[in-house]
């Protein structure tokens, strides 16, 4: 068998083949153009699927379907992009009209909700039947397995751990509320914690991070602070600390709400590995609500498929 899935993202399109093991055989990608005509990225979505499909000789009767992940609110069963602001969709009805050009059924998911799945089919997430998938990106995306189903509200809005506060009244978040977990521990999050302390807390320039980012505060990333950290700076060790403590908070929500058998971390700040998951499990083992009393517990690990889980997971929503 072979499945074919799209990871429908604000910047690219991005779709693959997988075989019966899972694996990606063969790719295709193109820019999103944003804003775009319904019809112009319904053609788009069609010429990329088509393109990764020449690429593994195969052709639409080869596959039973075509999955598609894409953000914002999806409704699966209607197969309608309720809302979608980086995409600037709205009650858009992408599985009617790419079927329709396709001849193809066509199932669609939030992103999240399909890498999170991915993840359950054949990563880090493999073996649970309630299951947490958090990406550390420009935001922090969620998706949630629930005895081994996608899950995601009445309203297909489930999900977005992202937007739960940590901290009441604290920093703007980009949904319009304050103190969201997604301001402290996304990228975007570490990138203006570490802008902070070197202001506040540095105004002579010691700090390593200061020549690793030549005097500029828009080229921090979010490598920054733990770059220095590793060079023995103290002001990156407590930024570090800092971002350790906001992401741990958010765990623990998740872990107390869900109980779920693993909860793996993906995004650009998991390449941190051990140096982030060590402190991290430590802190959230002393935090959650089963500390003390309970024979099992949440494992907390590395996601395993990187982008591909957006890929994998779309393509497997039929299974």
């Amino acid at each position: 068998m072979y499945y074919l899935g799209i990871d429908l993202g604000g910047t690219n399109i991005a779709a693959g083949i997988t075989d019966d093991s899972f694996a990606i055989i063969a790719r295709a990608n193109r820019k999103t153009k944003v804003p775009c005509e319904p019809l112009e990225l319904v053609e788009d979505l069609a010429q990329t699927a088509l393109e990764a499909l020449a690429n593994a000789h195969l052709s639409l009767n080869d596959v039973p379907w075509i999955g598609i992940g894409c953000p914002g609110t999806v409704n699966r069963q209607t197969g309608i992009v309720e809302y979608a602001n980086n995409l600037y969709l709205e009650n858009f009805p992408l599985k009617g009209l790419l079927t329709n050009r396709l001849q193809k059924e066509v199932i669609i998911e939030n992103d999240a909700n399909a890498a999170a799945y991915g993840e359950y089919k054949a990563g880090a997430l493999r073996g649970a039947d309630n299951a947490v998938a958090i990406t550390l990106g420009t935001g922090v995306g969620s998706g949630i397995i629930l005895n081994g189903s996608v899950y995601s509200g009445s309203n297909f809005a489930g999900g977005e751990m992202g937007h739960t506060v940590i901290a009441y009244n604290g920093r703007l978040c980009t949904c319009g509320r304050r103190g969201c977990w997604e301001a402290y521990s996304s990228a975007t999050g570490l990138i203006q914690t570490t802008r902070l302390h070197m202001l506040l807390e540095d105004p002579a320039r010691k700090s390593r991070m200061w020549s690793m980012v030549n005097g500029n505060l828009e080229q921090i990333s979010g490598r920054t602070a733990f770059d220095a950290m590793r060079e023995g700076d103290s002001l990156a060790s407590q930024v570090v600390d800092e971002y350790i403590s906001y992401l741990a908070c958010g765990i623990v929500n998740c872990i107390n709400i869900f109980q779920p058998d693993i909860l793996c971390i993906g995004g650009g700040i998991s390449n941190e590995k051990e140096t982030l998951l060590t402190p991290l499990r430590e802190q959230v083992e002393k935090q959650s609500y089963n500390s003390t009393n309970c024979a099992k517990r949440t494992k907390i690990c590395r996601a395993e498929l990187g982008n591909d889980a957006g890929i994998i997971g779309a393509a497997l929503l039929g299974i």
